[in-house]
């Protein structure tokens, strides 16, 4: 039986981080038996410069800052290179929401890549999606084709944070708003672009609005069934104007259990060792997670906030080993590759 807001804002609230860890192992089970899957992927930071400057990001600089950056079309194939010959299979391109780059930028960077490889290409926040179209002077609908067409594949669901407009003024108040991040999804999901989706909590959320946050995403899957995935962060606050201390490890396993008990339409849940380190990654594979991300052979936002955590394939294998569970190897569409028992 499906659960309602109401119920789950209730079991948030008073179970015990076990009882919901043990619900939602056994709905883990139920779907993957032991399988644990992990990516071989890089994340691409093409610029630091936007014009959002949200208050919990560490990583953004103003345009002209000594720091800023944007990176060369070749520089950006060297390190898609780089990933190829590491044995990955996709590349996460994103960065700040530069004010003078426009929408051939992105076509020219993405043609480029697939011109030279074969390669996933599993870019752009819906953020900055919104962002190129405004700048072109397009519809979200009509920015996406244009992207497809260049070699675009599919969305990561960054930007997400948490979709209520009351958390987000506070944290990010030039950044898009709920209901338009949504609607990015929804286009994207509309020409047969599937993407994941996102939760970033400890921004100063109630646990209702957590479940909110959750809701919104089961009702547009309900719709559209363009989710592949649903991945839980804690803010990292470290060098960033919000500041503040970090979430506790045992209320991001109780959220990371209720999103495998919520979110019943969408496949697949991943646990985050990047903001958590190993050893909580490993332990999210008891509360309801199926999924470990990637290994990240580059990763430069959340660094920039002080926290970092290194990881390689073996690496990888032996955590999920290390929790009962079958370690295997994905592509960004959920097939196993490789299997490593």
């Amino acid at each position: 039986m499906r659960l309602e807001e109401k119920q789950a804002v209730e079991m948030l609230i008073d179970a015990s981080p076990i009882e919901l860890g043990r619900a939602a192992d056994f709905e883990r089970r139920q779907r993957y038996d032991d399988t644990v899957t992990f990516i071989v992927d890089r994340n691409i930071n093409y610029t630091n410069v936007c014009v959002n400057e949200c208050r919990f990001c560490a990583f953004f600089r103003r345009l002209g800052h000594k720091d800023a950056y944007v990176l060369s079309q070749e520089a950006i194939l060297e390190k898609v290179r780089e990933t190829v010959e590491a044995g990955g299979t996709q590349v996460m391109i994103q960065g700040g929401c530069h004010p003078e780059l426009g929408l051939d930028y992105y076509e020219n960077m993405l043609r480029s890549i697939k011109s030279h490889y074969d390669i996933t290409i599993h870019s752009f926040t819906a953020t900055e999606i919104l962002h190129f179209a405004r700048q072109a002077g397009l519809t979200v609908t009509e920015t996406l084709k244009r992207l497809q067409a260049a070699g675009l594949d599919s969305l990561p669901g960054g930007g997400a944070e948490i979709l209520v407009d009351r958390v987000r003024r506070q944290v990010s108040e030039k950044k898009i708003m709920t209901d338009e991040w949504l609607d990015v999804m929804k286009c994207a999901h509309s020409i047969g672009m599937e993407s994941t989706a996102t939760m970033v909590i400890g921004l100063g959320e109630t646990l209702a609005e957590r479940i909110e946050h959750m809701e919104k995403i089961r009702r547009l899957q309900d719709e559209t069934g363009g989710f592949r995935a649903f991945i839980t962060w804690t803010f990292q606050p470290g060098n960033t104007q919000l500041g503040g201390e970090k979430t506790s490890s045992w209320d991001y396993m109780k959220t990371l259990a209720m999103t495998r008990l919520y979110m019943d339409n969408v496949a697949h849940i991943q646990g985050s060792w990047v903001t958590q380190g190993e050893r909580i990654g490993q332990l999210t594979l008891g509360f309801g997670a199926d999924d470990l991300g990637s290994i990240m052979l580059e990763e430069n936002v959340v660094r920039a906030a002080g926290t970092s955590y290194e990881m390689s394939i073996n690496k990888m294998a032996e955590l999920i080993r290390g929790a009962g569970r079958r370690p295997a190897q994905r592509d960004t569409k959920y097939n196993i590759i490789k299997r490593m028992d």
